[in-house]
């Protein structure tokens, strides 16, 4: 019926109506002005640079006069020895970040929700978002003081246990451990807001229900919390994943050394030693591009399953 009524409704009634509401929600949308600027800027606008990819790019030709070479870069890319390798090493990474990484910031959030004094809670949340203040040059640089063999904090400890001294900075066995273990450590408390926030939500006459069922806190946690929050943790899961390939460039360059690149290379170093040092900018676009729709099909993928498994998806 409402929607025969709005048939009937004139094309410039409707324009009329729209400009009214646009006008009463004027400060709403002048709010969302300066994100809509920046993803314009600096997301949408320049993509028209991926079809480099495509080119033959000299920078003194330019970007249009430089000749279109179609997929040979993906080509080269895809059969150059070192792809499975790189790989490897990135989906390796990758995995971790979501085994490991990604449920952490969850567990934090449940853990400080259940603090009844805002004192403790206040304090422990700002401890542990600090790290994601500092750079990975001062992470790496606090992980070499402690780790290094020489006086190093934590090979001292292991000789005065008994133990010897393991050189963790160089060793293979270590270097994705290392890896993860940084990404905890500096993202696990930033990571919480979201959780946080998603909690604060919840209605607390569910619990009061709850007790009054005989329902104990764990009981509480399984059947109330996480429902309540299991469409943002979808929704981050799918988010996370169109990143899945992107291990960090900052990070993995300030480990990488001689005795652990075979198994730290990942794409994001890879383009900047044979992309960028080299001056080989439409190789590097193909390289991002092809990490790009990766993390695209990951996206709609993931989406699909979570639509088909009754959760409401990103779009």
């Amino acid at each position: 019926m409402q929607t025969s009524m709005e048939a009937r409704i004139p094309a410039a009634s409707k324009s009329s109506m729209l400009w009214k509401k646009l006008l009463r929600n004027r400060w709403l949308y002048f709010m969302v002005l300066p994100g809509l600027l920046y993803f314009l800027i600096f997301k949408y606008w320049p993509m028209y640079g991926i079809f480099i990819a495509f080119k033959d790019y000299q920078p003194f030709l330019g970007f249009w006069d430089s000749p279109f070479v179609g997929l040979k870069h993906f080509e080269r890319f895809f059969n150059d020895s070192n792809f499975i390798v790189l790989f490897r090493n990135t989906l390796i990474l990758a995995f971790y970040n979501i085994v490991f990484f990604f449920p952490l910031p969850i567990i934090i959030a449940l853990m400080l929700n259940e603090l009844r004094q805002e004192f403790l809670k206040r304090t422990f949340q700002t401890l542990i978002y600090i790290p994601h203040f500092m750079s990975w040059v001062v992470v790496v640089g606090i992980a070499y003081i402690f780790l290094t063999t020489e006086n190093g904090i934590v090979n001292e400890l292991l000789v005065r246990f008994g133990g010897q001294k393991i050189n963790f900075l160089v060793s293979p066995d270590w270097f994705r451990t290392l890896v993860t273990a940084e990404v905890i450590w500096k993202e696990t408390g930033w990571g919480t807001i979201i959780f946080l926030a998603a909690l604060a939500g919840v209605d607390p006459q569910l619990y009061e229900a709850a007790r009054m069922d005989g329902a104990n806190r764990f009981r509480q946690l399984v059947h109330i919390t996480l429902p309540a929050i299991r469409t943002t943790i979808v929704i981050l899961l799918i988010l996370r994943l169109g990143h899945f390939l992107d291990t960090g460039f900052e990070q993995i360059f300030l480990m990488l050394n001689a005795m652990n690149r075979d198994i730290g290379e990942v794409f994001d170093t890879y383009v900047y030693a044979v992309g960028i040092s080299q001056g080989q900018y439409s190789f590097s676009t193909a390289v991002g591009l092809f990490k790009s729709v990766v993390g695209l099909i990951l996206v709609v993928a993931s989406n699909y399953l979570a639509k088909k498994f009754g959760e409401e998806g990103i779009y």
